[in-house]
């Protein structure tokens, strides 16, 4: 499985930006997706995952009830909305793929990533 992370770029605080994670070489549809991302001089940390299904969602505690994790399986592709995006939400953003647990998840275990998006937020 081939991701590609896509949709990040620079706005002010409290704007939106929609990240888009498409799959290519095979369906994902088996696949849990996870949303992570690396702040400069930070380690990578978790955001947000969605199981095959649609269902569990979760989300960290810096991003809940701002951000929203959806997958269209028709489309091969998990989206991330963010909003009310805050300097801290500055950080190149990267989505993967498991088959695992949420427990695996939230470990950053994931048996596909793929290529970041940068997310900058002004203040």
């Amino acid at each position: 499985v081939q991701l590609q992370a896509s949709g990040g770029g620079l706005v002010q605080t409290g704007g939106s930006l929609r990240l888009s994670c498409v799959a290519s070489g095979r369906t994902f549809s088996s696949y849990a997706v996870g949303w992570f991302r690396q702040a400069p001089g930070k380690e990578r940390e978790f955001v947000s995952s969605i199981g095959y299904t649609g269902r569990p969602t979760y989300y960290s505690d810096s991003v809940k009830g701002r951000f929203t994790i959806s997958r269209d399986s028709a489309k091969n592709t998990v989206y991330l909305q963010m909003n009310a995006l805050r300097p801290g939400d500055t950080a190149v953003y990267y989505c993967a793929a498991s088959t695992g647990g949420q427990a695996t998840i939230l470990k950053g275990v994931m048996d596909f990533w793929g290529k970041g998006t940068q997310v900058t937020v002004s203040s």
